[in-house]
């Protein structure tokens, strides 16, 4: 039996959300639909779901986007692994990370979830942390701008520019952590230290 890939791209439900750096998950998720030629469609776990293959023979996978809260992640990202019999091992949480610098992606397996909510809730949902993250950077807020209102902000003028590769980086990055395993992925994503 071919093992099914669920992707979680985490946001905020709604066009007033759509551009905010907590929604670059979601961000993502459309540019992997869009490579897979396809339509989200609304499924009974409160999410947005894609079914497809990453290229012919490839990798089946499950894109999602929860239709809840970034804070109330877990449920429809746990829903949707019992629906399509993903053990967490096989699920891939796509989202924004202020603790990496824009322009930066990278990934790990489990771990702490930084003060993410979207990713604790995820965590209680599934019973456990060891689930796959590609964590996309957004950097920290400057000055004493509190962080809820940073990553609720549409990306600046600046950033906007670099967007779309930034995405793009990262719908790559989960393409070859699903295809080729996580050393792969990290040892093409994270730059050796000099």
């Amino acid at each position: 039996m071919t093992e099914t890939w669920l992707i979680a791209g985490l946001g905020n439900p709604g066009p007033g959300y759509s551009r905010n750096r907590h929604n670059v998950g979601q961000m993502v998720l459309d540019e992997l639909a869009a490579r897979l030629g396809g339509t989200f469609k609304t499924h009974k776990a409160r999410a947005q779901v894609l079914e497809g293959r990453l290229g012919p023979g490839g990798p089946r996978v499950v894109l999602a986007k929860p239709l809840s809260y970034m804070n109330v992640s877990g449920g429809p990202v746990s829903g949707l692994a019992a629906f399509y019999s993903v053990d967490p091992a096989h699920v891939v949480v796509v989202h924004d990370e202020i603790d990496i610098p824009f322009n930066t992606v990278k990934l790990k397996l489990g771990g702490g979830e930084g003060g993410h909510n979207g990713l604790r809730d995820i965590s209680k949902a599934l019973a456990t942390k060891d689930y796959l993250r590609v964590r996309v950077g957004v950097g920290r807020p400057q000055g004493r701008m509190d962080t809820a209102d940073y990553v609720l902000r549409d990306f600046s003028t600046t950033e906007k520019k670099d967007l779309p590769f930034l995405v793009d980086e990262a719908a790559d990055a989960v393409e070859l952590l699903v295809r080729d395993g996580l050393t792969v992925a990290q040892q093409k994503f994270h730059p050796a230290k000099a």
